[in-house]
């Protein structure tokens, strides 16, 4: 029968991000806190282009100007919903979550894709409009192609803050709120050459640039929405992740051969199942103490949550039989 130590070791296969110990509750926290701080600076920077856009907008009688104050709104409703879903991804397991809250996150580069998808599609329809109705144009005043430029270059500087931080902290949708300000930079873009366009008299700048960047727009949604779908269906991490995994299990003393190495995405870590090939004749406590360094070396990925290992014996003959014997 097994101790009640060995029984409360196994147990310990079973808990989430045990293998990481206070280190990962650490990392988890400066990730989660990097993630918040960059946020903030969008909402704020969301804000204020948000009220300069559509004030100057409506004093300029700049249209895309007001419409460009619209999606600016539109990112500060996907900012909160980012801080939403980045403060119940870090609540711990529970009875009805057991391995925790991290696709909340995936949730949340859903939602953003959509939203990305549903600006897009806007752009196009306002500037196939304007192409059946050229007529509507009206002259704007200078003022409103300063503020739009301004818009461009926060945006861009925005973008290019997110993304780094997105790409340090390994957060999937962080990157999708990055992209979805550089998507707003875009459009910023358009109405620039919008005004421009029609500052000089070629009204046509406008809705030919809003069809091109609402594509991009489209596209940019699609691919987050359906990388957020794939992972929200149990999709296996990238190859080279399996492979390290793979090797750093093969390399521990006593694993003569791993197979069923199965991966699922859970937010942005990894969750692990695999079957290890062990020596038959070990006591239960030996092959139960390589499993644990197995999985133990698997963990010390900064994105792996949890390893369940099962053992599998394998006989292998002894070279120092014929040795014994003849002594």
């Amino acid at each position: 029968m097994k101790s009640q130590r060995d029984s409360e070791s196994d147990i310990d296969h079973f808990s989430l991000g045990v293998g990481n110990g206070a280190e990962a509750s650490s990392s988890a926290h400066e990730r989660h806190a990097a993630g918040r701080r960059s946020t903030l600076v969008s909402v704020f920077v969301n804000i204020g282009l948000t009220v300069a856009q559509g004030v100057i907008g409506v004093i300029a009688g700049s249209q895309a100007l007001v419409a460009d104050s619209l999606h600016s709104l539109s990112d500060l409703v996907s900012d909160f919903v980012v801080l939403f879903a980045g403060h119940h991804s870090r609540k711990g397991a529970d009875s009805d979550h057991p391995y925790g809250h991290q696709r909340f996150e995936t949730a949340a580069s859903l939602a953003l894709g959509a939203l990305l998808l549903a600006v897009g599609v806007g752009m196009l329809w306002a500037a196939v409009g304007k192409i059946q109705h050229p007529s509507g144009a009206q002259p704007v005043q200078t003022v409103a192609l300063w503020v739009a430029l301004i818009a461009l270059a926060a945006k861009e500087l925005l973008f290019r803050y997110m993304l780094r931080v997105a790409e340090r902290v390994r957060s999937s949708m962080l990157v999708a709120n990055a992209w979805h300000a550089r998507s707003d930079a875009a459009s910023s873009l358009v109405v620039a050459l919008g005004i421009g366009g029609n500052l000089l008299g070629y009204h046509v700048l406008d809705p030919v640039a809003a069809i091109v960047v609402g594509l991009m727009v489209s596209r940019m949604g699609l691919r987050f929405g359906w990388d957020a779908m794939n992972d929200l269906m149990d999709r296996a991490a990238d190859d080279d992740v399996v492979a390290a995994l793979r090797e750093a299990m093969l390399q521990t003393p006593g694993v003569l051969g791993l197979h069923d190495l199965k991966t699922r995405k859970m937010g942005d870590m990894v969750l692990v199942d695999v079957h290890l090939e062990i020596q038959a004749d070990l006591t239960v406590e030996q092959g139960h103490a390589i499993a644990s360094e197995a999985r133990r070396r698997a963990m010390a990925r900064d994105d792996v949550l949890n390893v369940m290992t099962h053992v599998d014996p394998v006989r292998v003959p002894r070279t120092d039989a014929p040795a014994r014997a003849s002594a």
